[in-house]
């Protein structure tokens, strides 16, 4: 490719892909074509525009917003990782799909925070980018490790801080954090409650990522200091379990065993208090928990409701435990373990009788 290269400059009524449009100064250069033609091509008037910094837009018409997604994701790759494949002429440059676009390895970058919310379909993310800017709403990015290009233009430039880049998800060809990351970076730029409640709930609800999830990224990026933040965090956990506690009701009904007694407190006559139970069957000395917990909780709560396990299997209950992944996916299972269970309790040795208090 040199100068004289012919390079289309027509109005395209359906422009070519977004990686063929939207390209770095640096790598036509590269590819032969002079800096000061560059310069000229991206003037006032001219046949091409320079979206961001070094990043070009090989037409003149108004950039869409995958024209500005593609261009924040090249203006933060770090220069020596910048793909380097071009073809002949600039409107047949071809370029990969997905993160490999935008640098190899750990170090690709991926857009995060509300943009990357509203390409994973949040419709309250995508609500307030078009009431932001209209014309150009904001572009978070998140790139490996503190050095990172300063923010330009309609992007904000993230370093990775907190350890590793997290693993991409690709949706229509853009790099983006997983949810949890990208709500834990969109929430730190909110300052409404109500913003940090409808954010956190759609993602939910809409089954994008679980509460627990959600809530271990905003503890790892220092948002659960904010109250609001807690609030919304608190009532995100609790509609979580009162879901999770939902399908536990419907998979014990479903296993046409006898009715539990639901959500009590347990205590040994005369001795200590052992906490409290979802579901009891004291005939049988069975006990079922639905098991919210997780070993990022901290050592001292996973430890907790171990001792509690252990303690009441001392008494010889029997103890189950079930988890919300459980429930939504392998209910004919857990019921069939919880028939096999009671069955079971009349060939045991018999279990404790328990004072049983209201929850």
């Amino acid at each position: 490719m040199n100068h004289e290269t012919p390079l289309s400059s027509r109005r395209p009524d359906r422009p070519a892909r977004t990686h063929r449009r939207v390209v770095t100064a640096r790598l036509l250069v590269e590819h032969g074509l002079p800096a000061d033609v560059v310069a000229d091509r991206c003037r006032p008037g001219g046949p091409w525009q320079e979206l961001l910094p070094g990043v070009l837009l090989l037409h003149d018409l108004p950039p869409t917003p995958e024209d500005r997604l593609h261009a924040a994701l090249l203006y933060a790759a770090p220069a020596e990782e910048e793909p380097g494949e071009a073809a002949d002429g600039a409107e047949e440059a071809d370029g990969a799909e997905g993160a490999g676009t935008y640098g190899g390895g750990s170090c690709a970058p991926m857009v995060t925070g509300m943009a990357a919310l509203a390409l994973h379909g949040l419709d309250a993310a995508r609500q307030r980018q078009t009431r932001a800017r209209p014309a150009a709403p904001r572009v978070d990015v998140l790139v490996a490790g503190p050095h990172r290009p300063a923010d330009a233009g309609f992007v904000r430039v993230t370093g990775a801080v907190r350890g590793s880049l997290p693993h991409p998800v690709v949706v229509d060809g853009v790099p983006c954090a997983p949810v949890p990351r990208a709500l834990a970076d969109a929430v730190a730029r909110l300052h409404d409650p109500h913003s940090v409640r409808t954010l956190l709930v759609e993602a939910v609800r809409g089954g994008r990522c679980d509460a627990a999830s959600a809530v271990r990224e905003l503890a790892a990026a220092g948002q659960l200091s904010r109250p609001h933040v807690v609030d919304a965090a608190d009532a995100l956990l609790a509609q979580d379990r009162t879901a999770s506690e939902g399908l536990l009701y419907e998979m014990v009904r479903g296993a046409e065993v006898p009715d539990p007694l639901w959500n009590v407190d347990l205590k040994v006559p005369g001795g200590p208090w052992l906490g409290g139970v979802d579901a009891y069957w004291p005939d049988h000395g069975v006990v079922l928990e639905l098991d919210t917990r997780s070993v990022d909780d901290g050592e001292a709560l996973w430890s907790a409701g171990v001792e509690r396990r252990e303690h009441l299997e001392l008494l010889g209950l029997q103890v189950l435990r079930v988890t919300p992944d459980q429930l939504r996916d392998s209910v004919p299972q857990q019921a069939r373990t919880l028939r096999t269970a009671l069955l079971m309790s009349s060939e045991l040795p018999g279990a404790a009788r328990l004072v049983v208090l209201p929850r």
